[in-house]
């Protein structure tokens, strides 16, 4: 197969062509002018481009990359030859989630199809290899020179070193095997751990079931003694409460009627003090205090007497009279003599007439006035003499006296009343102290408590019990539990069996994958060691291939081949180039070779090293095709 020229709208590409010749092509381009996009491309006209594959963390699918930039839809054009034939594949996008889908392929310069290429199968009936195959072997991506495994390379190689059989991969059947396996059995997981977990649990239960069904003997064993023990309890709370009911009321009847008793003789006690007390309010002297009427009296009595003094007194006219009769001699002589001295005496006789006639009157006054204030006196205590006074105040000493007794008796009883009061108080409070049956202290209230307790914990056995009978419920049947232990014991044997061989068939396989890997390594690390060689002037003569396809290289004076950790960049993109190009050798059909497609492998390499690799390249574009990307330039003559 050769390409011989591509026509993409294709991520930056729009509606660009690039053609192509036999043998060595190097393509010249500067970063990002669209060399990987033009790789891509390749891959995306011979095996299509995945419309299923998602964006992720760190990777973008290839029909979200290299979607055209323009917008436009995804579509591009091959020109190529093969078999002799010149064809042209095209590739267009119908759907936007189905970029480059439909597909054509005539032959070159017609619209005749060419019968059994289509867009599934395109790719490999081209280059011979699934897809798989040729991006580890002849399509080598900018940074991926190194040649990874994988189940379809191991069809590939099995096919070479084998029978030719393409359909079966060491990888593959491995993983068949051991998926196999750990569906029996992987770390915890598995059918195997499944039915162990299965057993102890159903032995478990089966142990778990004899203990539960002891102890449901147990509980009801203590279930029946407690209820025993509340029937005793409730007939002594019974009896106990009916005999403090008796023993209480009878206290409170005979506080009762004691209180009663005080009550009516601090009535009648209440009664007397009032009869009392009214017979001294209608006295003469009311309920006024003794020593306050005493004091009263006592003012009063003195206060009689001396009005007594004051009314027993005579006042003299005599004096008045007699200068009255002077005063009138006088007159009458100076009406005969007209002497100046007589008429003075007269004045002075009148003058003196007058003034002890005032006396007189002063006096007369006075007298009157004590007569008057004596008898207001004595009738204010309705009394005709102070010894009606007396004897009123006597009176008064005697009522209050019987007042006074009255009330120191009201007080008593008072006092009595309510102590019988207080004292049937606390018998009520100690009867309801006593009949308190749920807190109080009696041996009623106490048997009470301890026939809750009981009862309470009857109730709790009771629940436990039926809880454990659901369980034991729940359970299920001891005899059909130890018929499933012994089927899954069975069970359980068998699958350990297959176990077993399955395990026995895994390093049967690897046995056999080593002979394989035997026979094609030495052939592939001599391939690569010639590659090696020519690229590096001999200096590198040896590489030896682990099955994974890591590699490590030997220089012709080690004895000791070097991993790849101790390489330089360049001397390691040789190494897996001359790999790569060993499995390109050994591993791509042996006919109609297909492309070689390059991007940017050379990049790390200096000149000299470039001019070997390039030379190389020149030597095995006589066979295939090789179209090489490069952003260093290189001299004409090595393309």
């Amino acid at each position: 197969m050769k390409i011989n020229k591509l026509t993409a709208s294709f991520g930056k590409l729009e509606n660009e062509s690039l053609s192509f010749h036999d043998g060595l092509n190097v393509i010249y381009a500067p970063n990002e002018s669209g060399k990987s996009t033009w790789c891509a491309f390749i891959r995306a006209m011979l095996y299509g481009v995945d419309s299923s594959e998602r964006a992720r963390s760190g990777y973008l699918p290839d029909k979200l990359r290299y979607a055209p930039w323009s917008g436009a839809p995804m579509e591009g054009r091959m020109d190529l030859t093969a078999d002799g034939c010149d064809i042209t594949i095209t590739r267009s996008t119908r759907q936007k989630n189905a970029p480059m889908r439909e597909f054509s392929a005539v032959y070159t310069g017609s619209s005749v199809p060419v019968e059994g290429l289509n867009g599934s199968n395109a790719g490999e009936m081209l280059t011979g290899v699934s897809k798989d195959v040729f991006r580890r072997s002849a399509f080598v991506e900018q940074g991926t020179v190194a040649v990874t495994g994988s189940p379809e390379l191991e069809k590939r190689i099995s096919a070479i070193v084998s029978t030719g059989e393409e359909q079966t991969s060491y990888s593959e059947a491995d993983e068949r095997l051991r998926q196999w396996q750990r569906k029996r059995r992987y770390n915890r997981r598995g059918m195997l751990p499944e039915l162990e977990a299965k057993m102890d649990e159903t032995q478990r239960r089966l142990h778990l079931m004899d203990g539960s069904m002891q102890d449901a003997e147990n509980l009801e064993a203590q279930l029946e003694s407690t209820r025993q023990r509340c029937q005793q309890l409730e007939q002594q709370v019974t009896e106990s409460r009916k005999r403090q009911r008796r023993e209480a009321l009878d206290r409170l009847s005979a506080g009762r009627a004691e209180t009663e008793k005080c009550s009516a003789a601090h009535d009648a006690a209440m009664a007397e003090l009032s009869a009392r007390r009214e017979e001294m309010r209608g006295s003469r002297f009311g309920l006024r205090p003794v020593h306050e009427v005493e004091e009263q009296v006592d003012r009063d009595l003195d206060t009689l007497n001396g009005l007594k003094a004051d009314a027993a007194r005579k006042p003299r006219i005599l004096l008045p009279l007699l200068f009255f009769l002077l005063a009138v001699v006088a007159a009458a002589v100076y009406a005969r003599v007209e002497s100046i001295p007589i008429i003075i005496g007269a004045a002075v006789f009148c003058v003196a007439a007058l003034v002890f006639l005032l006396r007189y009157t002063r006096e007369k006054q006075a007298v009157n006035l004590a007569l008057e204030q004596r008898r207001q006196l004595l009738k204010k205590y309705q009394a005709n003499t102070p010894g009606d006074i007396t004897a009123a105040l006597a009176e008064h000493r005697r009522l209050a006296e019987t007042v006074q007794a009255a009330d120191a008796q009201e007080r008593r009883c008072r006092l009595a009343f309510e102590n019988a009061r207080e004292l049937q108080q606390s018998l009520e409070e100690s009867a309801m102290a006593e009949l308190d049956f749920d807190r109080g202290s009696s041996e009623a209230a106490r048997l009470g408590r301890e026939l809750t307790r009981a009862r309470a914990e009857a109730q709790h056995l009771s629940q436990q019990l039926a809880q454990l009978n659901g369980r034991l419920a729940a359970m299920g049947d001891p005899l059909v539990l130890s018929s499933d232990l012994r089927c899954m014991q069975e069970e359980y044997d068998i699958i350990s069996k297959e176990y077993e061989a399955i395990d026995l068939a895994v390093e049967t396989l690897r046995e056999a994958d080593r002979e394989i890997q035997s026979r094609f390594s030495p052939e592939l690390g001599r391939v690569a060691a010639e590659y090696m060689s020519a690229v590096t002037g001999g200096r590198y003569a040896d590489v030896l291939i682990n099955r994974d396809f890591t590699a490590k290289t030997r220089t012709a004076g080690d004895a000791v081949a070097r991993d790849a950790e101790f390489l330089s960049a360049g001397t390691l993109d040789l190494m897996y180039l001359a790999v790569r190009l060993a499995v390109c050798e050994l591993a791509l059909p042996q006919g109609e070779s297909c492309p070689l497609i390059i991007d940017d492998a050379l990049v790390n390499l200096d000149e000299e090293r470039q001019q070997q690799a390039m030379t190389l390249l020149a030597q095995i574009a006589r066979k295939r095709q090789v179209i090489l990307f490069t952003c260093r330039r290189l001299q004409e003559e090595e393309a």
